[in-house]
């Protein structure tokens, strides 16, 4: 039973910065920054706490993404995305925003305990539930499109199912916003390289053996994105819509559906060649034993086309194939 305290105590002087958050915990840690639980002592809620790692806290780059991952999150009030409570300058810890604190599990968890055969897993999440997740994740992307905002990194791992089944789509800090400047220089580096791949012959993806990968491929460079679930204009540093979106819910309907990833190579450069350039093996051949509906194919198969004016041209055309393909499934 939850119950609430009507008669909190209050500190007599009301703290500033981080010391109005006791009990902080450790959560998890990035490659920049870290997440804390916390106890807001005034409110009397427990929070989600994301600072900056000790070696960038002065840095005023980091500060500002920090500060726009932030706002941005904020400004997208919808079911799906985490509320933010607040943004602060601590004296001794510097920049810092907390928000709603979440419990549940990543959907790439849920992927991997299916890979795993996890009997609670598997019972837990068919392929109906597993669909309706992605659905859902849909919803949130067409608000944000409509408010102007561009994830940039869908995948599973930014996938959060609930202990009530609400699905929250997390870490904005990589979204393109309109009308906005972009994060820095670095979201305009281009591998030179890979701006022959359009209009390349399209081949079949060489697929290896095993099971849904658990080890991320990092990219060299700084592109905006993880490499297996990046468009081809993403990794051509092309202009970028919502149908780039588009294009990675479409590796995670994939991954949803056949437990398996459609374009991961052996190394990032292979991985980039097969979305540029490859087709990978459709969902329904890949995993036949999984009861996917046949029209999955064509789905996946859309969503993911090489050329942007190929795909679903908004995210509600998308939210209507998976709505049909729910209905398909047995």
């Amino acid at each position: 039973m939850i119950t609430l305290d009507d008669s909190p105590i209050v500190p007599s002087r009301i703290p500033t910065g981080l010391a109005r958050y006791r009990d902080r915990r450790p959560m998890a840690r990035g490659g920049n920054g870290m997440l804390q639980s916390g106890f807001d002592q005034i409110i009397g809620r427990s929070v989600a706490i994301k600072m900056l790692l000790p070696e960038h806290r002065s840095l005023p780059s980091f500060r500002r993404r920090l500060l726009r991952e932030a706002r941005v999150t904020a400004q997208i009030e919808h079911p799906g995305t985490v509320a933010v409570y607040d943004v602060g300058d601590d004296e001794e810890l510097g920049i810092y925003y907390t928000m709603a604190r979440i419990s549940g599990e990543s959907f790439f968890d849920v992927l991997r305990g299916i890979a795993q055969r996890k009997q609670d897993t598997v019972a837990a999440y068919p392929l109906k539930r597993r669909l309706e997740v992605i659905s859902e994740i849909c919803q949130t992307l067409s608000f944000a499109h409509a408010c102007g905002v561009v994830h940039r990194d869908v995948k599973p791992a930014n996938i959060y199912v609930g202990n009530f089944g609400e699905v929250t789509l997390l870490d904005w800090g990589s979204a393109k916003v309109w009308g906005l400047p972009a994060l820095d220089n670095s979201d305009t580096l281009l591998p030179t390289s890979r701006s022959g791949h359009f209009g390349a012959v399209i081949r079949s993806v060489r697929h290896r053996d095993g099971d849904f990968e658990i080890s991320p491929l990092t990219p060299a460079q700084q592109l905006i994105g993880t490499p297996t679930y990046m468009s081809p204009e993403q990794i051509g540093n092309k202009n970028i819509d919502e149908r780039s979106d588009i294009f990675s819910v479409g590796v995670c309907l994939y991954e949803a559906m056949a437990i398996a990833e459609p374009f991961r190579g052996i190394n990032e450069e292979e991985t980039f060649d097969n979305i540029c350039s490859r087709a990978p093996t459709p969902p329904c051949e890949r995993s036949p034993g999984l009861g996917i509906p046949q029209i999955a194919d064509d789905i996946f198969a859309r969503a993911t086309a090489k050329q942007p004016s190929a795909r679903y041209q908004s995210m509600r055309e998308l939210i209507d194939a998976i709505h049909s393909l729910i209905d398909a499934v047995a």
